[in-house]
């Protein structure tokens, strides 16, 4: 199985072909995607969600809700970067 990290930067990359701004993958796990350095608009940041949960659950058979109360309660956003969402998303594949 493809390693979480891989699964969303192939998935950024896939959506940087939409974007004009395009979101710079090459600090691999330290990539910003949302907030302070990040380039997505929250409209785009959501459908960069939707397209992960989706390649997550080709990818482990399990279905995923990025956007739910628990992420949007932390203290640090599972959002931030490529690293933070990883760990966050293993989370849910755990549970």
């Amino acid at each position: 199985m493809k390693d979480v990290s891989k699964i969303i930067l192939e998935q950024v990359e896939d959506y940087n072909e939409l974007l004009d701004d395009k979101v710079d993958t090459s600090a691999g796990d330290e990539t910003v995607l949302f907030g302070r350095g990040g380039v997505l608009d929250s409209v785009d940041f959501v459908r960069l969600l939707v397209d992960i949960e989706q390649a997550v659950a080709d990818e482990y058979g399990k279905h995923i809700a990025l956007t739910n109360e628990k992420a949007m309660s932390q203290k640090n956003s599972p959002f931030r970067t490529v690293g933070t969402l990883s760990e966050y998303i293993k989370k849910l594949l755990e549970e």
